[in-house]
């Protein structure tokens, strides 16, 4: 089983040292390390090129699917892993990946929770609750669920699917990934598969305008096939 690591990166100056590090440390089994240049305007392809094991490759036309397809393109492995530029992976996430894909030829997508490192405690045990009451619910009413920073496929499956939706630019698009898939085999959302993020989006929108925006979202798309929003704003 190879494994790709696919980080699509717009203007991540700030972050993607520390994520490429904890790959480093962390990621050992991986096959092959690919950050996706998407459109920045800063230091971000720089600064991914100075790692030696990582492979950086350009998307120019801006957009999160866009830039995981196109890593998907570049990649060889048979197991696909996205995750973000902000984010920092915990110790035996690439071990867990491989173990549930070896156990379940069924599996073809697998996800799990975010965990925020740098929010005070009180806004840690209500993000504890997002994802232990509204998303396991969700998940078991829907059987389907994926976050785009923490998301695993199976290259044959996604190919099965047509890739991406790049016409997705933001909101809804690992719904809709999840959903699709859901449709050629199993799709397992994992609350022990943590990816640890940052909450620049948290803070810069707030918790409660965060989340409605997320799930209301989420929400358009298991019942009318698309997201209600289409635009979102940059954080960096």
């Amino acid at each position: 089983m190879k494994v790709s690591l696919v980080v699509p990166a717009h203007n991540e100056e700030k972050y993607i040292s520390v994520c490429l590090e904890s790959i480093a440390k962390n990621g050992e089994e991986l096959h092959e390390i690919i950050v996706v240049n998407n459109a920045s305007t800063d230091r971000t392809q720089e600064i991914a090129a100075s790692f030696s094991k990582v492979r950086v490759v350009t998307e120019p036309k801006k957009g999160a699917n866009r830039a995981r397809q196109k890593g998907v393109e570049e990649s060889s492995g048979n197991i696909i892993a996205f995750i973000d530029a902000d984010t920092k992976m915990p110790e035996n996430w690439v071990k867990e990946i491989i173990t549930n894909f070896q156990k379940d030829e069924e599996l073809v997508c697998l996800s799990g929770p975010y965990i925020y490192y740098d929010v005070s405690a009180l806004t840690k045990v209500s993000v504890w609750i997002y994802w232990n009451v509204f998303a396991r619910a969700a998940y078991l009413f829907t059987g389907y669920m994926a976050v785009g920073g923490n998301l695993v496929v199976r290259r044959e499956a996604l190919e099965k699917i047509g890739g991406f939706d790049t016409n997705i630019n933001f909101y809804g698009d690992d719904t809709d990934t999840a959903k699709r898939l859901h449709k050629v085999g199993k799709v397992k959302f994992n609350q022990k598969l943590i990816m640890r993020t940052s909450a620049r989006r948290l803070k810069g929108e707030g918790f409660v305008l965060t989340v409605y925006r997320y799930v209301i979202n989420f929400l358009s798309e298991v019942f009318m096939g698309k997201p209600i929003n289409n635009d979102y704003k940059d954080i960096r």
